[in-house]
């Protein structure tokens, strides 16, 4: 395996190019080039359409056999869920995020926290395990339930992975190399929608998964991840330190500055945080709600039954 300084020496022969991938300094951003520059060619978007894809036959089967399946939920994953990460990553940000650190950090915020929300609140294992066959169902129950699963799902794990990884990232070397290295590059996306979805997905996430919290510790976990957003994005608002070692400087941009739009970074990284984590926690507590009236509606259903019983025992004496 190479070491990350044998990495960085062969990435440092590449010219500063844009998106990692060969094409030349790009032109100013504006809102006009989100849409002109958007490219349908990457692996991310063959996936993203394979997903849209498999996922709209699931809901086609069950409509076929006479079953419901909440619109709310396909919106949910098509929408916000994959078209997030489309709008981040093959629009014309895409064509931007190895030029701006701002439309990188949009770009870490839609993979790793708004996407994956949607993702889980689209249910997409529960859709499989209703449509597929027998064995491909027990294979994935073998899956969900497995040891790896369950360590990856538990709270504490997803959330010190949730946590670490973006200061590991970002203030070591490992982030210019994601910049001088296109396979690291997109390897960072799946990474960023990977993270979000192993810590959201056990918290928000409708899908059958083991050792799953109650409400008040997960809501609890949820609070505590708050904080993290505003330390990261101070630390990098405040830094000495450009990230990225010399890559943004060795573009030569006549229209960015990139200590400015460091800073602009950070910002949105900070604001966007609180504002993500405080409005999936107002999500959770709506979760816990629902949930707790259903149970009070089980409860009510049974103490009938019982009632009913007792009553007919009575009448049969």
């Amino acid at each position: 395996m190479l070491h990350v300084d044998q990495i960085r020496a062969v990435a440092s022969v590449v010219p500063a190019t844009l998106a990692a991938g060969g094409e030349g300094a790009p032109p100013p951003f504006t809102v006009a080039r989100v849409f002109t520059e958007t490219r349908l060619d990457s692996w991310l978007m063959l996936g993203i359409v394979l997903a849209a894809g498999l996922y709209l036959y699931g809901v086609h089967r069950l409509r076929l056999r006479g079953d419901r399946w909440p619109v709310i939920r396909t919106v949910a994953f098509l929408g916000p869920g994959l078209g997030g990460i489309a709008a981040v990553t093959v629009s014309g940000l895409g064509a931007y995020d190895t030029a701006l650190i701002s439309v990188h950090m949009v770009q870490h915020m839609v993979l790793s926290m708004i996407a994956p929300i949607f993702l889980a609140l689209g249910a997409p294992v529960t859709l499989a395990l209703r449509t597929l066959p027998v064995r491909p169902r027990k294979r994935l129950l073998a899956i969900v339930h497995s040891r790896v699963i369950r360590i990856y799902s538990f709270p504490l794990v997803a959330f010190a992975i949730f946590v670490v990884n973006p200061f590991a990232l970002y203030f070591t070397d490992l982030y210019e190399v994601t910049l001088r290295n296109e396979l690291a590059h997109e390897l960072v996306h799946a990474h960023f929608i990977a993270t979000g979805c192993v810590f959201f997905w056990p918290l928000l996430g409708l899908d059958p998964l083991p050792g799953r919290w109650p409400y008040p510790a997960r809501a609890l976990l949820m609070l505590l991840s708050v904080p993290f957003h505003t330390v990261l994005g101070l630390t990098i608002m405040q830094s000495t330190t450009l990230l990225g070692g010399d890559w943004y400087q060795s573009l030569n941009l006549s229209w960015s500055d990139p200590w400015n739009d460091q800073v602009v970074a950070g910002g949105i990284l900070w604001a966007g945080g609180e504002f993500v984590s405080i409005t999936m926690l107002a999500v959770l507590v709506v979760q816990w709600v629902k949930q707790s009236e259903r149970e009070a509606r089980r409860l009510d259903r049974e103490l009938d039954r019982q009632e009913a019983r007792q009553r007919a025992a009575e009448a049969s004496v």
